[in-house]
């Protein structure tokens, strides 16, 4: 009789019956949390991009003093700071951007320390845009303080000497 226990034991260890569908409860949540990771990552490096090239352009276009027309009212110039908004938003189409997430300083000529607004011309201007992006995937946001990850990006270029 003790010679027939260990053979059943072999035998029932070598029975792989079921053995896919534990592995596969095993992977699958792993597996799905890699892809939503990478998904959640890939966003955010697109959001982080997209911040950095839409507050340079806004920049650009501030540094020269150009108002553009309020999509609003045709034929009616914007502000100088809202003319900056709006450039900053044609560059980030996909995000929405706060008035209150943009913040203006300059630097004038010989001065130590940041001033608030755009300042005028050959003052060194910045932009700088606090953004808080909202992660996608429930999976991934808890690693992360309230599922949100917040981004401040800026640019600093001097104005040109004449402002039209």
């Amino acid at each position: 009789m003790t010679r027939h226990v260990p053979h059943r034991l072999f035998r029932r260890l070598r029975d792989t019956a079921g053995s896919n569908l534990l592995e596969a409860a095993i992977i699958t949540p792993l597996l799905l949390l890699l892809t939503l990771a990478v998904v959640d990552f890939a966003s955010l490096f697109y959001v982080y991009l997209a911040l950095e090239n839409g507050v340079s352009q806004a920049t650009r276009y501030g540094v020269t003093g150009n108002l553009m027309d309020d999509p609003l009212n045709p034929g009616t110039k914007l502000s100088r700071e809202d003319s900056i908004k709006l450039a900053m938003r044609q560059a980030t189409p996909s995000l929405t951007i706060a008035d209150s997430a943009f913040t203006f300083s300059h630097l004038p000529a010989g001065a130590g320390a940041w001033a608030g607004g755009t300042g005028g011309p050959t003052d060194i201007e910045k932009v700088q845009i606090d953004y808080t992006w909202t992660l996608l995937t429930p999976l991934v946001s808890p690693f992360f303080n309230g599922g949100q990850i917040h981004f401040t990006v800026d640019s600093a270029m001097k104005n040109e000497g004449r402002f039209q």
